[in-house]
């Protein structure tokens, strides 16, 4: 299972520096999207990938640690899930109104030849 997360992780982020390399407005802002995605995968993966632990202690139980889930990466991750929408959709709000002044969505505002 590590290896197929260490992948899924390696793969979001060559794409997303591949994306961020492109001359259009667009695909660089998908790559800052793969690329955090990737970063998400690696924070929630830094909480250790355990399977079927409590996420609270339930009453009556002593807390031990090595039986419980690490809520702190969860909480980073979907902070950072919400975060990262906000900050595509002002990116895109960006990208067309400099579309709209511009005429072109390259990102150095001139097409090449």
């Amino acid at each position: 299972m590590e290896a197929l997360f260490a992948l899924a992780i390696g793969v979001l982020t060559g794409s997303g520096v591949w994306l961020l390399l492109r001359p259009r407005t667009f695909q660089v802002i998908v790559g800052l999207a793969l690329l955090s995605y990737a970063v998400n995968l690696f924070i929630f993966g830094m909480g250790r990938l355990v399977v079927g632990r409590a996420p609270i202690v339930a009453p009556g139980m002593v807390a031990d640690a090595a039986q419980m889930a690490d809520p702190v990466p969860q909480a980073l991750v979907l902070t950072a899930i919400v975060i990262g929408f906000a900050t595509t959709a002002l990116l895109l709000v960006v990208l067309l109104a400099a579309r709209g002044l511009t005429g072109t969505d390259h990102v150095d505002g001139r097409e090449s030849g």
